[in-house]
C-alpha cells in the first residue's frame, strides 16, 4: 500500500513539475518578462525578474496545496486580484502581439476605425462580468 502511494506522490509531481517548466518555458519564450524590463529601462535586472516569477510559482503552488492562509482580508485579495489580472493580460497581449493576430484581424474585417471603440467595449465587457461575479458570489 505505501508503495502504491509513494509511486503515485512521485508521478504526480513529476507530471506536476513538468507542467509548471512547460509554463514557465511559453511565458520566457513569449518574452512577458523582457518586454517588462525593455518597457521599464531595468534590464540589468532581469534575472532578479525571473527568480520573482519563479518563487511566486513556487510559493503560490505551496499556500494553495498546502491550503496556508494568508490573513490580509479584502485589501491582500484586491491586490492579488489586479496583480494577477496585469500579468494574465499581459501575458495575453504578448501572445496576440506574437501571431500578429491583431492586425491581421483588423485589417481583414476592415475595422482600424472602429478600434478604440472594440478595446473600451472588452474593457467594459470584462469590468461588468467582474462586478456580476462579485455580487453573485455575496449573495
Amino acid at each position: 500500500m505505501w508503495i502504491r502511494q509513494i509511486l503515485l506522490a512521485v508521478i504526480g509531481s513529476s507530471a506536476g513539475a513538468v507542467a509548471a517548466g512547460g509554463l514557465f518555458a511559453f511565458i520566457a519564450e513569449l518574452g512577458v518578462i523582457s518586454d517588462f524590463a525593455d518597457r521599464t529601462h531595468t534590464g540589468d535586472k532581469i534575472q532578479w525578474y525571473e527568480t520573482c516569477v519563479m518563487l511566486g510559482g513556487i510559493l503560490g503552488n505551496l499556500f494553495w496545496l498546502c491550503q496556508i492562509p494568508l490573513h490580509g482580508g479584502v485589501i491582500l485579495l484586491a491586490a492579488v486580484g489586479i496583480f494577477s489580472g496585469m500579468f494574465v493580460g499581459c501575458w495575453a497581449m504578448a501572445l496576440a502581439e506574437i501571431l500578429n493576430l491583431f492586425p491581421v484581424f483588423m485589417r481583414r474585417f476592415n475595422l482600424v476605425n472602429c478600434l478604440a471603440g472594440i478595446i473600451l467595449g472588452i474593457a467594459a465587457g470584462k469590468t461588468l462580468g467582474c462586478i456580476w461575479m462579485l455580487l453573485q458570489e455575496a449573495k
